[in-house]
């Protein structure tokens, strides 16, 4: 599978302007002829605007709905449309909403571990379920920023059979190496391909550290992007995984019998 993630810098708490520059990146990254483009977290606000975040939501997911289902009709490549923040049913979600070739929503996720230092978890509610959906015939899964540092999320979304992992992402600068240990640890010890993208720019104080990459199940960096908004594109090959689990087979030499 051919992915190109979409390195963005968004402007703060302005989403009209966000879901026009979200188009056409989409578009440019359209022109690598990938199978599945992938925007960052929060794409639409920013990190986040307290003051208003209520006006500034997506409404039930309505409008990237609408946007996403026609572009990937259009363009004939699936879309993990980053996340947005959404209202539905009177509570924020950080919600990540995925189409494919045929412009269906076939899935969403909402972020279910809320990042309390910055106090995210004052202002959105927690997701209550994982999420798994295919692209092509192969099963993905799907999480949001913060999620990447709790393994066990991602294990139970291994073990329910994923082959790829989409991880959008607002990580700071300052925390840049963590990032990229964090996605090449879930791909190692998962034997997982990881498509791991993430923001760049400035929101108020705070640095987007960029750094998205394509990471496959042996640990290795397939493309690697700067701290600079760009476009990163290259192939997932599935023939790797039995390779690779022919030769060291951590799924049939668990002890679950020790596992609490």
């Amino acid at each position: 599978m051919r992915i190109g993630l979409v390195q963005m810098s968004m402007e703060f708490a302005n989403p009209d302007n966000n879901y026009k520059k979200a188009e056409e990146l989409i578009r440019l990254a359209a022109k690598e002829n990938p199978d599945t483009i992938v925007l960052p977290e929060t794409w639409n606000t920013g990190v986040f605007p307290v003051e208003n975040i209520k006006e500034l939501c997506d409404k039930n997911g309505k409008q990237t709905i609408e946007l996403f289902s026609y572009l990937s009709k259009e363009l004939n490549v699936n879309i993990i449309a980053g996340s947005v923040v959404n209202e539905k049913e009177g509570e924020i979600y950080n919600t990540s909403y995925i189409f494919n070739k045929k412009g269906e929503c076939i899935a969403e996720y909402d972020k279910t571990h809320l990042f309390s230092f910055m106090h995210e978890d004052d202002y959105f509610k927690k997701g209550n379920r994982v999420t798994t959906f295919e692209l092509d015939g192969v099963k993905c899964g799907v999480i949001i920023c913060y999620d990447i540092r709790f393994l066990e999320l991602v294990r139970t979304l291994a073990l329910q059979g994923i082959k790829i992992l989409f991880v959008v992402a607002q990580w700071p600068v300052s925390r840049i190496k963590h990032w990229e240990i964090l996605n090449e640890a879930r791909a190692i010890e998962n034997q997982i391909f990881v498509a791991c993208v993430n923001s760049c720019g400035t929101a108020g104080e705070t640095i987007y550290g960029g750094h998205s990459a394509l990471i496959n199940p042996w640990g290795e960096t397939i493309a690697k992007a700067s701290y600079e908004e760009e476009i990163i594109t290259g192939d997932f090959d599935m023939k790797i995984f039995d390779k690779i689990r022919n030769t060291i087979n951590v799924y049939n030499d668990r002890r679950t019998d020790l596992y609490r």
